[in-house]
């Protein structure tokens, strides 16, 4: 027997001999038609919801995909490596949109040249003025409790020695040194490290430090704070051009503790092509530190694991805080590679024998991270490593992979945050979603991104409400990342408000 002809129709299978006559062709009916397209659609709906079920439980943004993509098929031929390529400008372009440069930094965050402190010498102390790159070691070298030491106007370098910092102030009358205002003195550091602080209560206001080293890894700190140097504040300072801006570390079993940073800018103008950390806030095993209204921005590693941060806390201390700083992953250098991660509690972990504990039973606890605008990171916004009783509190995230907590040690709380992207809790961590505003992977991958179009034109940062602002019950009690006074019904993320902050840009140009 021959047979001509096999199909398939609504389920029967329907065999014709060669020799039969044939019928004439089946009446397909509307109602077949739409039952087709109903069993064709159910089927469309169960990919596309199995498709979304399994980027939840895998948990990976498409920017992270894009690089692991990358990554792998580099390397193979040139087919492989060009569909690697396609596949990953893919998933950037969903995901984040264009990678152009932006030229303007914000001017109304960091470093302020109206932003004068008070600069009278405690009871003992004496107004000390600097015109030398000499005046300003004896100065260091002589210092007393409740000395002002003031910069003239000018330019100065240091190529050969490091500015020591060992003579001890106090609580009551630390030791000042400052600019009378910001961009009227530039320090220029061809150096390892700028300032070694090794003495407690110590201030630093209204300078302007650059690196200039040939080799991105001959600069790598402006403030390198050590030791028994507690109560160490740097405000009102813009420090350009380092792999590590300020560092903090414990010396022979003594850390520094209750230091402050604040309303500072730290950015760099390239990337830095080093081995070694790039996170311009660098924090290890200190406590107590208050880290806010700070700018820092472009903090690029070209080189070995090309991973960096914009701050992170880590080596087991306790009681640190980030609020209101603005964090531009990458800015002027969007579109370079590496993974760019914004801020962290724990970073990439920490060798024991730098511990407070010498083990690093975890690498933080007690951190707070509160009204922080973190925009445009390869990498999470907000990363959380082994960092237990951690508080995530409206927080403010657009163009990251949103906000990952990981390892068992990791607990916390994260409430009335706004994040353009997820919120991913891995490998035992436990860290309470309550109330926050997030954006589900599989929207990531198609390219649609329901908090970006909250505002007005994210692309220049300008962070106006597009409509109403998205609103929660809450009592917060403090200003937010514009000097607002919250509502009782706070808006989710850093701010109620966003003009008072452009308000203070226009006044700042």
């Amino acid at each position: 027997m021959v047979w001509d002809d096999v199909s398939m129709l609504y389920g029967k299978r329907i065999f014709r001999r060669h020799d039969a006559p044939r019928d004439p062709a089946p009446t397909i009916t509307r109602r077949h038609r739409l039952r087709r397209a109903f069993v064709l659609l159910s089927i469309a709906v169960l990919i596309i919801a199995g498709a979304a079920v399994v980027l939840e439980r895998v948990a990976v943004a498409p920017r992270l995909l894009a690089l692991y993509v990358e990554r792998r098929t580099g390397g193979h031929n040139a087919a492989v490596e060009s569909a690697g390529r396609l596949a990953a400008q893919w998933l950037l372009r969903a995901d984040r949109g264009d990678l152009l440069p932006r030229l303007d930094v914000p001017a109304y965050s960091g470093a302020q040249p109206d932003r004068l402190a008070d600069v009278t010498p405690g009871a003992d102390g004496q107004s000390i003025l600097v015109a030398t790159e000499d005046d300003l070691f004896t100065a260091l070298d002589r210092a007393q409790p409740g000395d002002v030491i003031t910069l003239l106007p000018g330019v100065y370098r240091f190529d050969t020695r490091t500015l020591q910092v060992n003579r001890a102030g106090t609580k009551e009358a630390p030791i000042v040194v400052r600019a009378a205002a910001l961009g009227t003195v530039r320090l220029e550091f061809a150096l390892l490290e700028g300032f070694l602080i090794a003495a407690p209560y110590w201030r630093f206001e209204n300078l302007s430090i650059r690196g200039v080293c040939v080799r991105h890894d001959d600069c790598e700190h402006a403030f390198h704070v050590v030791g028994a140097a507690e109560g160490i504040v740097i405000r009102n300072c813009d420090v350009r051009d380092f792999n590590a801006h300020v560092k903090i570390n414990g010396h022979q079993k003594r850390f520094p503790d209750g230091g402050r940073i604040e309303a500072n800018t730290f950015g760099n103008g390239a990337p830095r092509h080093t081995g070694t950390p790039v996170t311009p806030i660098d924090l290890v095993g200190a406590s107590g530190w208050r880290i806010e209204r700070n700018l820092i921005f472009d903090f690029v590693k070209d080189g070995d694991d090309y991973t960096s941060y914009g701050a992170f806390a880590k080596g087991g201390g306790d009681d640190n805080a980030f609020s209101a700083n603005i964090v531009l992953c990458e800015h002027r250098l969007r579109g370079t590679r590496g993974r760019r991660v914004g801020l962290s509690f724990g970073g990439g972990g920490t060798d024991p024998a730098a511990c407070r504990d010498e083990r690093c039973l975890v690498e933080h606890d007690r951190g707070l991270l509160e009204d922080n605008l973190i925009v445009s990171c390869s990498d999470e916004g907000v990363y959380l490593n082994r960092a237990s009783r951690t508080r995530l509190l409206h927080n403010t995230l657009i163009d990251t992979a949103g906000i990952a907590a990981r390892y068992p040690e990791t607990t916390g709380d994260a409430v009335g945050n706004l994040v353009d992207g997820p919120l991913r809790i891995r490998d035992g961590a436990t860290l309470e979603d309550r109330d926050n505003r997030t954006t589900a992977l599989a929207l990531l991958y198609v390219g649609w991104h329901p908090v970006r179009r909250l505002f007005a034109d994210v692309e220049t940062l300008d962070l106006r409400w597009a409509d109403a602002a998205p609103t929660r019950r809450a009592d917060l009690g403090h200003p937010d990342l514009c000097g607002n006074v919250r509502a009782a019904a706070p808006a989710y993320g850093a701010f109620d408000d966003f003009l008072p902050c452009l308000r203070q840009a226009m006044a700042a140009r």
